[in-house]
């Protein structure tokens, strides 16, 4: 590990930086490649900073913007500084994606500075898009945002060049049949939905349903019988408990800080998953 200090550049709905403590006591002490198919924000990948590792999500914006801090940091901090914040310049750039003629416009650099900009400054820092793949969250109205994180940035871009880190955006079954013996696997696919109510993001227009729940369980499965160690988070209730009743499950208590509804946001009691032993 470095000693650079790695934070997460997007805020992410289910975000494990409130969690590292507890998921690092189930991490494994030696492994070959770190594999995590749900990438999103990514606390725990910069956290462990491993040398080898495969990382994925199926949103592309998000994968596009890891692919430009890793090969063009400097060109996409450049493009960051002409953004502003307030109410009406917000709108203006979200409702680009609204024209895919106008989106495709953009170049990579100009879609990762759009990304990044709208996860800083939209309300809670929450990602959703509609069935149309539209990003809808509502500007958040804040006062002096950290729209740029130079420092972070660079050092990302270090450890992503230093390392051997490959980047994907693909289905997450299609990066789990790259794991091998040896590696390490961690899992922390959109949470089953506890409550109508509790499943207020969509991370891409298709979604993440209770038959991609069983699918990712069969995937646990496949990994088990070539005895590749996994770890999984999920949601703590009895569809996840149900489903994953022949392997470990811990109980852990993680506080949640991004929610649409306030009085919804704090401790929240969800499961880790895992094939080793505990």
């Amino acid at each position: 590990m470095s000693n650079v200090e790695l934070k997460p550049i997007v805020k992410w709905v289910g975000g494990k930086r409130q969690s590292l403590s507890e998921l690092e006591k189930y991490i494994p002490d030696d492994y070959n490649n770190y594999i995590e198919p749900f990438i999103g924000g990514g606390a725990l990948f910069f956290k462990l900073q491993p040398k080898k590792a495969i990382i994925n999500d199926i949103n592309g914006e998000l994968i596009n913007l890891y692919n430009i801090i890793k090969s063009d940091v400097s060109e996409l901090i450049l493009d960051l500084n002409k953004h502003k914040n307030n109410k009406e310049y917000f709108y203006e750039i979200r409702e680009i994606d609204r024209s895919i003629d106008d989106f495709n416009k953009l170049s990579n650099i100009e879609k990762a500075s759009r990304m990044l900009y709208l996860n800083k400054t939209c309300f809670n820092g929450m990602y959703r898009v509609n069935k149309k793949n539209e990003f809808n969250v509502p500007y958040g109205n804040y006062k002096n945002p950290k729209i740029i994180d130079e420092l972070n940035l660079y050092n990302l871009n270090k450890y992503l060049n230093k390392n051997d880190i490959k980047i994907f955006n693909k289905d997450f079954e299609d990066i789990l049949m790259m794991a091998k013996k040896e590696d390490f696997v961690y899992l922390d696919p959109p949470y089953y939905p506890i409550s109508d109510t509790s499943n207020f993001t969509d991370y891409s227009k298709d979604g993440f349903n209770k038959e991609d729940q069983i699918r990712l369980k069969e995937n646990c499965d496949k990994l088990n019988k070539k005895n590749i160690n996994f770890l999984q988070s999920n949601s703590y209730c009895d569809f996840i408990l149900d489903l994953y009743s022949d392997y470990n499950i811990i109980e852990i208590y993680s506080k949640r800080v991004i929610n649409s509804q306030g009085d919804k946001r704090g401790e929240v009691k969800e499961v880790l998953i895992t094939n080793m032993e505990v």
